[in-house]
């Protein structure tokens, strides 16, 4: 006989993590995943919800896409893992699909298993081409849970696990701030300026004309590379492949995750120019894992590019976003004492509230209504709001009526007017 959710809660409780347990159970709802497919999962009991949170991007293109899942059972028939060492068809295939839609001052691809790792080494490979230390990155953002990428993140997660970092080698700047940027870049010790294009657990506020054209001019004026963490904002969710490119920039490293696993196996890259890739001329072998590349990844990952690179999917994303941007305006103005602000670029929103908790109010009664959105960590008055690329017009209005209502009573949670 299967477990209930509830049963499940209290086995999490004591062997998982019973601080999420606790934060679920405080929101009055106990919810395990059972059937999924596209922008809808149920949980145990049948209810169904849409997902408009995607895993941060990793369900992209849905869950259990059924081209990715074909590629991924027809390359366990033919492949597994491979070895790390060797040169593979199907890692040539990957890198030359993710080339093909980055900049041309890119020629090199290393790909690895998630977005934190990827960070990790993108910043290492910075180091390694400039022979510097320092990290310059934003103090809003999130690049991960590993060692380097933690520390480049908002300190206070680094300093939660007595990892401050060290003032030598990383210095957290305001997003938007170019001032700042450069008086840090002045001191000519940068090895690499690392910019979440648009800062997701931050709520994604949107950057001021021309700021990453501007990043990119300064972190070279300097003698810095400038690495776009596209983890959340790339393939295709700002309306182009990358969304730091949209904004006129071009890095000298791109790290992709999430998306890039089509939600079935862990796979990120790092897309680099000549001089970011430059240790791999000099010592190959300098940097390496087991599971770096691995062949049936590349095979999953390889698809997903080909569905990502389709006009139908490109005319999807600009119809979402056309019905989104609409959509938003009329509910904001019928909301607008407590949907005080609409921060949108392509299918990348957050929606931002009148009250410190707004994010937070509004994910609970989301989800009392059948959809799920997530709230902005580093800034709780903010709710993520992130469609999946492949979701149907029908399935998006039914997210925009369910919004409506629940910013009602989200608004009455808090004692706020709503309108």
């Amino acid at each position: 006989m299967k477990k209930t959710a509830h049963e499940i809660y209290d086995e999490a409780q004591k062997i998982w993590n019973p601080g999420r347990v606790e934060m679920f159970r405080s929101f009055g709802f106990e919810i395990a995943m059972g059937e999924r497919q596209g922008s809808y999962f149920k949980d145990l009991d049948g209810h169904e919800y849409i997902n408009m949170h995607s895993n941060g991007g990793v369900f992209n293109l849905g869950h259990r896409n059924s081209e990715i899942k074909d590629a991924l059972i027809a390359g366990a028939e033919l492949v597994d893992a491979g070895n790390h060492y060797f040169p593979s068809e199907f890692k040539n295939e990957l890198n030359e699909k993710l080339l093909a839609v980055s900049p041309s001052n890119m020629r090199y691809v290393f790909t690895l298993n998630g977005g934190g790792e990827a960070i990790d080494a993108a910043v290492k490979f910075a180091r390694k081409a400039t022979g510097r230390q320092r990290l310059i990155s934003l103090s809003c953002s999130f690049h991960g849970g590993s060692g380097i990428s933690m520390q480049a993140g908002n300190p206070d997660l680094a300093t939660y696990f007595n990892m401050t970092p060290d003032p030598k080698f990383y210095t957290h700047i305001e997003y938007n701030n170019l001032e700042q940027l450069e008086e840090i870049l002045k001191k000519n010790d940068t090895a690499a300026v690392l910019i979440e294009t648009i800062p997701a657990t931050a709520g994604f506020p949107l950057p001021i004309e021309n700021y990453h054209i501007n990043v990119q001019k300064l972190a070279h004026q300097y003698g810095a590379l400038y690495i776009a963490d596209e983890v959340q904002t790339g393939l295709l969710r700002s309306g182009e492949m990358w969304c730091c490119c949209k904004y006129g920039a071009t890095p000298d490293m791109i790290v992709t995750g999430k998306g890039l696993s089509g939600g079935y196996y862990p796979m990120s890259a790092i897309i680099m120019n000549e001089q970011a890739a430059g240790w791999m001329k000099e010592d190959g072998f300098a940097h390496t894992s087991s599971f770096n590349g691995t062949e049936l990844g590349c095979i999953v990952s390889s698809k997903v590019m080909d569905i990502l690179t389709r006009p139908e999917t490109i005319s999807n994303v600009a119809m979402l976003t056309d019905l989104f941007e609409k959509g938003l305006k009329q509910i904001q103005a019928k909301h607008q004492d407590f949907l005080v602000e609409v921060r949108q670029c392509g299918v990348i929103m957050g929606l931002k509230t009148a009250h410190p908790y707004g994010g937070q109010a509004l994910m609970a009664a989301l989800i009392k209504n059948g959809v799920w959105a997530v709230m902005a960590n580093f800034d709780k008055s903010v709710l993520q709001f992130k469609p999946g690329l492949l979701m149907e017009k029908n399935t998006a209005e039914k997210v925009l009526a369910i919004l409506d209502i629940s910013l009602t009573q989200a608004a009455e949670m808090l004692q706020v007017p709503a309108n």
